[in-house]
């Protein structure tokens, strides 16, 4: 058994110098990233009111991208927010997993959409576990509903469901308020991705400040777990809210509506 003492010696050593890597390992915004991941925000917030630049408006085929467009939103006033929707994507065949974004309502026709990403190089895929240590950068990408929306159900094939979140309007101005700054403070100092810290989730979670639930990390019961604190609209069975949520196939059907058209149609389905 002397073989013992020398392979585990190897072994620590080994785990040293791959932790040693990760501690020092610096978060960056100069890496070739995928192209709908490859223009960071820029944020402009002064005296309630904020603009975005740029801002994705891509829309996507069943195969590809199609348009690849960069926008802008114009200026905003924070108070003007009518609404804030919950969006939930699960993973398929794996229940316990979902991606999870929000959209904040201004107006008819007037939805400005948010999705917390890690932010994958060319080549790269999403792996829970090596996002546990420090392989992707940190992104709040601003992008319309038709972007976020259609890149899913249209070129995915994902189910998608969209809830009216049960906030007032303080609480809904705090909240956008929150996400713009944190996007403000991630373009000026790079952050990574964490699967259990800082994932899609528990970023929004943390922005809201809501107290800790295992759906922070097992993010496929996120709406089930904001239904049953009161967070997400509806009556009844959570069951029966989850099922008139459902607007993926809504998407598929009035995903070659121009904007304000395709975002007024998609409220229309979800309420």
């Amino acid at each position: 058994m002397r073989w013992i003492s020398p392979f585990l010696v190897a072994a620590l050593a080994a785990f040293g110098v791959f932790l040693l890597a990760v501690v020092t390992k610096q978060p960056r915004h100069d890496r070739n990233w995928y192209p709908h991941l490859s223009r960071l925000p820029h944020v402009e917030l002064q005296d309630g009111t904020f603009s975005i630049a740029p801002y994705g408006d891509w829309t996507y085929t069943e195969n590809d991208s199609d348009e690849m467009v960069w926008s802008a939103v114009p200026p905003h006033r924070i108070s003007d927010v009518r609404r804030v929707w919950f969006v939930m994507e699960p993973h398929p065949g794996l229940t316990v997993m979902a991606h999870t974004f929000v959209m904040f309502e201004f107006g008819e026709g007037d939805l400005v959409g948010l999705t917390i990403e890690a932010r994958k190089e060319t080549r790269e895929t999403y792996s829970a576990f090596r996002g546990t240590f420090n392989k992707f950068e940190l992104m709040y990408y601003w992008a319309s509903p038709r972007d976020l929306m259609t890149r899913r159900a249209v070129m995915m094939d994902r189910e998608l469901y969209m809830y009216p979140l049960a906030l007032s309007q303080a609480e809904a101005e705090a909240y956008l308020t929150a996400l713009l700054e944190k996007t403000v403070s991630i373009e000026q100092r790079p952050r990574f991705y964490n699967t259990l810290t800082s994932n899609c989730t528990n970023e929004l979670a943390k922005a809201a400040d809501i107290p800790w639930h295992p759906a922070f990390i097992l993010t496929g019961d996120a709406d089930r777990a904001l239904y049953l604190r009161k967070r997400i609209s509806g009556e009844g069975r959570f069951e029966e809210v989850h099922a008139k949520a459902r607007v993926d196939a809504c998407v598929r059907e009035n995903a070659s509506l121009p904007q304000a058209a395709f975002n007024a149609a998609l409220v229309a389905c979800a309420e």
